[in-house]
């Protein structure tokens, strides 16, 4: 999907010029886009791309361009590789053929063995560039991380924010290290052993930079979804839309090397059309992956609880996995206790157990949320586990919160070892949220840096709104617009080696351990959900999982058990966090499982 020419989409134009700036690659300016321009008229086709002139000069990379439709502007390109100057600035030229890749040997890593890490470019490290995150890379393994999962890294207007107001797809934030940068981080996830997923956001654009409707039809205004108009997948000018979405896909899976997508709110595409853009997005990854032997996966958030996001083509979209936030809701119920809003449902440790064998708790069942039936049963002889990817914390659902509080700020280190062991050694592909490996006191709130004063402060005024109507003193919630939420959401790596707070470096300690477990686990496309077996006890709080070739035993209550009685297939341990965390050996063999604690073992 490379861009080699200054061709563009442009529909709704009558006339349309190529501006020409600063040409960075021959030193004649010094890339700030105040250099002098100079405007070539472009030529229309009959499909409504315009292509540049005989007159203007020869494609490379390091050239300033944009274009004005009907003389305003000039405008960046929807295509845009680079915008050196921001969101609104002209855009640049870019080749990634000229970059030397040193993966040639790397064939990919399979999703059914896979261990995720979300991480934020922003805030994972002081620096807040994709070469830092580079030197993170062995503290990844560490914990047998195998897929690194970024936060979008779209160009946005402004100096810092999640990623989801993105208006320029195919750009990397030059705030991170631009498209170079993120080259060499891919290189160096590779070399580490280490795949790369890509989150993007397809269902809808920011609110500052986005000149597409400029240029064409790239939004229905009959349709609309949680964040305002639909991006057109259905009606007049959607073909080149959809061709728009799926090269931006082909482009970070080809010519960046990536792994896979994560594929942000599915549910809020409005597609009426006769294949669903999830289905011809499949399609073409399916392609790349064959041409080039690795496979690529495509995964997706969806709150639909509807497995046609991975089931084959002929039934489904063909999807690689989507994400089950049911696992979430009845993990944070049962440790947390919260059951306000969405969490209503989940008060009980029948919801987790549920959750556990059939992978949906709502399958076809009432949401007191929703107020309707939700979801869709998954056939549990067919379904491997694997394509659902869990967490116990992730960005939604940290960052959503009124202040941003991880589970640490809530649990003591035996629930918070419950959770992880749930998440790395359950049956589902584990991904974990940055930090949490070391129970990281450090917030991650949400924060944006508009530019424009109205917009800024529209942001923070209806995010302090959303939470006083909901009982918060607007005092304790962050503003978004402020550098400080900002500055606190970055992580703390000095908290692990801290004598101070041994906890941080006794939690890791636990994640370590568990990853070991987990690396010796067979591939994950031989279990399916009917081999997976779980027993509880309501009022005594209590549920043993086996998920073959593992039973983990979880006491959630204040009261020790009897192990030989709840898990009667219990072996010799494998791990036990109440001596875990306390630097204890472990024992050969374990008659009680004491208060808030997991142990595992094989199966006797």
């Amino acid at each position: 999907m490379t861009k080699r020419d200054f061709d563009v989409w442009a529909p709704r134009a009558e006339r349309v010029e190529l501006v020409l700036g600063d040409d960075t690659s021959r030193g004649a300016a010094d890339g700030t886009g105040s250099g002098p321009r100079t405007a070539h008229p472009m030529t229309r086709g009959d499909d409504g791309w315009w292509h540049a002139g005989s007159d203007a000069p020869e494609w490379h990379a390091g050239l300033d361009y944009g274009y004005l439709l009907d003389g305003a502007g000039p405008y960046p390109d929807p295509r845009s590789r680079r915008q050196p100057q921001g969101v609104h600035g002209l855009s640049r030229t870019d080749d990634p053929a000229a970059y030397e890749w040193h993966d040639g040997d790397w064939r990919g890593a399979p999703l059914d063995r896979a261990e995720i890490y979300e991480l934020h470019i922003g805030t994972f490290t002081p620096e807040g560039t994709l070469d830092a995150a580079t030197t993170r890379l062995d503290h990844l393994r560490s914990i047998g991380v195998t897929h690194v999962e970024l936060l979008p890294v779209n160009g946005f207007n402004g100096t810092h924010n999640w990623g989801y107001d993105g208006v320029s797809w195919f750009t990397v934030h030059e705030g991170y290290g631009g498209p170079d940068a993120y080259r060499r981080f891919v290189d160096a996830c590779h070399a580490a052993g280490l795949a790369v997923i890509q989150d993007v956001v397809y269902n809808h654009l920011g609110p500052s930079g986005n000149y597409l409707p400029l240029f064409g039809p790239y939004l229905n205004d009959a349709s609309k979804n949680t964040w305002g108009t639909s991006v057109n997948l259905d009606d007049e000018g959607s073909p080149e839309v959809r061709r728009f979405i799926i090269d931006d896909a082909l482009m970070w899976l080809g010519d960046y090397h990536v792994d896979g997508l994560r594929l942000d709110a599915v549910h809020a595409l409005v597609d009426n059309g006769p294949v669903h853009l999830l289905a011809e997005l499949a399609a073409s990854v399916d392609e790349l992956s064959a041409a080039t032997g690795i496979r690529r996966a495509l995964i997706a958030e969806s709150d639909l609880n509807d497995p046609v996001m991975f089931l084959e083509r002929d039934e489904g979209y063909g999807l690689d996995g989507q994400w089950s936030d049911d696992f979430h809701h009845a993990v944070h119920v049962n440790l947390t206790g919260e059951t306000s809003g969405y969490y209503a449902d989940f008060d009980s440790v029948g919801a987790l157990a549920k959750v556990l064998t059939r992978g949906f708790f709502h399958d076809g069942t009432w949401s007191s949320f929703r107020g309707r039936m939700h979801g869709v049963e998954l056939d549990r002889t067919r379904t491997a586990p694997w394509r659902l990817v869990v967490a116990s914390q992730n960005h939604d659902q940290i960052g959503n919160r009124a202040v941003g509080d991880r589970l640490t700020a809530t649990l003591s280190p035996d629930d918070l070892a419950i959770a992880a062991a749930l998440t790395l050694l359950g049956p589902f592909t584990p991904m974990l949220f940055m930090g949490e490996e070391w129970a990281a006191s450090t917030p991650w709130q949400f924060f944006t840096s508009h530019p424009e004063p109205e917009l800024g402060r529209a942001t923070a005024e209806g995010r302090i709104a959303e939470f006083a109507k909901m009982g918060w003193d607007e005092s304790v919630v962050p503003d978004p617009q402020d550098p400080a939420t900002f500055e606190r959401s970055k992580l703390d790596w000095a908290e692990i080696g801290d004598p101070a707070h041994p906890e941080h470096r006794a939690v890791l300690e636990v994640y370590r351990a568990l990853a070991a477990i987990r690396a010796t686990l067979p591939p994950g496309e031989e279990l399916r959900l009917a081999d997976v077996r779980v027993d509880f006890d309501e009022q005594q709080r209590w549920l043993v999982l086996e998920r073959p070739p593992l039973v983990l035993a979880v006491n959630l209550s204040d009261a020790p058990l009897d192990l030989t009685t709840i898990a009667p297939r219990f072996g010799a341990p494998l791990f036990s966090s109440h001596e875990h965390l306390r630097g204890e050996p472990l024992p050969s063999a374990l008659a009680s499982l004491a208060p808030h604690s997991v142990a595992v073992s094989s199966p006797a």
